[in-house]
């Protein structure tokens, strides 16, 4: 099959959820004999024509110059390619910024849109914003031929809301199991006397109350915040807010895999803020790297973790678990996060889910 795959800003992954599974599925794509082109913005730090035997196609993209509307230009750039490519699937990951050249996507290819998240829930929009995502999210679903959701919440909640069928396949990881203790050295650590966070630093993901209950609980030691801060004026404000705190450390974006897994897996307690969206990369990342998590309490965490993780509502909550809980305490939650994903969401079977799908669409007349 020829194959394009639309909505990242591209790989290798240098950005988030997508991106990584952009990389890994055009990879597997590739490997498996078929013609896999992915999309990348020009801005994009990786510049050759070919990512391993993935095709790819760097297209204009004036964020940097124009912000939010950029991404709709980048969007419709990379869709007016597409119609010269005569691919057989084009497979879109997200909407938000590309739904509305839906009238422009090539007609002999096959449609298929992963449906991310519940995007116009976002409280970082404004009310404006948020019913401008409810309009691409009901074009997204009029246009696409095939949909997919991460999550058992989002294929309900399409299910409810359009009546539209959509085909499960989660994200994906692989288990963590060669820990190295010498990238604790490099941020001044010690194994298992830290907690952290990964996320974007945005209101719906919990930081604030997470890191309100670090203020408040009596154990002092450090509190890693992983995720860029200084791109928002949200993540400005929580690093104003704290720097009170010393034990409470704002270390920026982290890209480097290796480093992410070994901080999860020397780490105390690792929370999960996440509120909006279907199965969120980086929940499926801790489970893989042995960390103790304590999630928001939301049906979208707890579809996945089940039984095997604490959750907080509150900031008294998280003051609460990290003043009284230790990991070695609960190694059966570890155990049992990592058979899932063995069994259920390691990459070998999302990509071969994902591959199934596209050769059953591919039949479609």
């Amino acid at each position: 099959m020829k194959i394009a795959i639309l909505g990242t800003r591209g790989i290798p992954n240098y950005h988030g959820g997508f991106e990584q599974f952009a990389e890994f599925f055009s990879v597997y794509l590739a490997d498996k004999g078929h013609d896999v082109y992915v999309y990348n913005s020009n801005k994009h730090p990786y510049q050759k024509k070919a990512f391993k035997a993935v095709k790819i196609i760097h297209c204009n993209d004036p964020e940097n110059k124009m912000g939010t509307v950029g991404q709709f230009i980048y969007d419709l750039n990379c869709i007016l390619d597409s119609r010269k490519r005569n691919f057989d699937i084009i497979l879109q990951l997200g909407y938000t910024s590309n739904s509305i050249w839906y009238w422009l996507l090539p007609k002999s290819s096959k449609i298929v849109t992963n449906m991310d998240g519940l995007e116009w829930k976002r409280s970082k929009y404004s009310k404006t914003a948020q019913n401008f995502l409810r309009y691409a999210e009901r074009l997204a679903i009029k246009s696409s031929g095939f949909l997919v959701s991460d999550s058992i919440g989002i294929q309900n909640y399409i299910k409810s809301k359009y009546n539209r069928d959509s085909k499960y396949i989660a994200y994906g990881a692989n288990v963590f199991s060669m820990p190295n203790k010498d990238v604790l050295k490099k941020y001044d650590l010690i194994a298992y006397d830290f907690d952290m966070l990964i996320a974007r630093l945005e209101p719906e993901n919990n930081i604030e109350v997470i890191l309100d209950g670090v203020n408040k609980s009596a154990i002092k030691r450090p509190f890693l915040v992983i995720g860029k801060y200084n791109v928002n004026k949200f993540g400005l404000y929580l690093k104003e807010k704290y720097k009170g705190n010393s034990y409470i450390r704002f270390v920026g974006g982290i890209y480097n895999i290796e480093e992410l897994n070994n901080l999860r897996y020397f780490s105390n307690l690792y929370f999960h803020g996440h509120s909006v969206g279907g199965t969120n990369p980086s929940l499926l990342e801790a489970m893989s790297s042995n960390a103790l998590i304590i999630a928001n309490n939301n049906i979208f965490n707890k579809s996945i973790l089940e039984n095997d993780a604490l959750y907080f509502n509150t900031s008294e909550d998280v003051s609460t678990y990290i003043n009284s809980i230790k990991k070695i305490e609960y190694s059966n939650f570890l155990e049992e996060n990592k058979r899932k994903i063995e069994t259920n969401y390691s990459w070998e079977i999302i990509n071969k889910q994902y591959l199934r799908l596209l050769t059953e669409v591919n039949k479609y007349n």
